[in-house]
């Protein structure tokens, strides 16, 4: 069944383009054939979702969020893995090992629209929930170690909201691990300006200087890494080698935490 327009939120179009564009490249440093189906099914032009530097951004995070789960599954081959928030992304493909146990949870409406192109599979279910309540979290199967995966899901929360979804990871997993996307305070006050969410109607929450500020909401976390998503953006062109100089400390980041 083809999508229409109006079937996906305007923030979830900017990485389905950027992920659509960077697989038709004959060099794409990631492939998404299934977000570049969905964007051909739509019909229009989603350009304006695809400047320079959020391209650049949205293939960062793609590849550094892959290689952390790989790291962890490498370590975890049976853990559970959550991707809240997960929009129309697909990263299951990206990291499965034959063994990995995956639920993509979205609020209830995504997960309807996300029926219409994606199925579920042996290891990989969809469930309709929500970041900042713990009754979907009850349908899961217990497992040794969970991961959960948040990828441009909390830039959006405000501070209580990320309070609340802390608690609950806490309150509702014995233990395990959060991967999850971080932004700057700068991008807080100045998103408006953002060369892609710029065009929805979206606009950004909380911004942290780093990820021990998550700490103070949430005790029993402790921060094991946090890495800009200028450290891959500077691989491979000159304006990202020049952004990561510039946008030094507003960038994303990937932040891992344990509990």
């Amino acid at each position: 069944m083809k999508l229409k327009f109006g079937d996906i939120q305007e923030t979830a179009l900017i990485p389905l383009a950027i992920k659509a564009s960077e697989t038709s490249r004959p060099n794409a440093r990631i492939r998404d054939v299934k977000a570049k189906e969905i964007i051909d099914s739509l019909g229009v032009d989603v350009s304006k979702y695809d400047p320079f530097l959020s391209h650049e951004g949205v293939i960062a995070r793609t590849i550094m969020f892959r290689d952390q789960l790989k790291a962890l599954l490498k370590k975890y081959p049976d853990a559970l893995c959550v991707n809240l928030g997960c929009g129309f992304d697909d990263k299951f493909t990206q990291v499965d090992n034959g063994r990995v146990q995956w639920y993509d949870v979205d609020l209830p409406d995504q997960i309807a629209v996300r029926r219409k192109v994606y199925s579920d599979r042996e290891r990989c279910k969809m469930l309709p929930g929500s970041a900042l309540e713990s009754e979907w979290t009850k349908q899961l199967p217990k497992a040794k170690m969970y991961i959960i995966v948040m990828e441009g899901v909390l830039e959006y929360f405000t501070k209580d909201q990320v309070k609340t979804c802390l608690n609950m990871l806490c309150d509702s997993f014995p233990h395990g691990y959060l991967v999850g996307e971080l932004h700057s305070p700068f991008l807080e006050k100045h998103g408006k300006h953002h060369d892609a969410v710029k065009h929805t109607n979206a606009t950004f929450g909380w911004g942290t200087k780093s990820g021990r500020e998550y700490l103070a909401l949430e005790p029993r976390m402790k921060l094991l890494s946090e890495h800009s998503f200028n450290e891959e953006m500077k691989k491979y062109t000159l304006g990202g080698k020049f952004f990561s100089v510039i946008g030094k400390n507003i960038n994303n980041r990937i932040a891992v935490f344990k509990w």
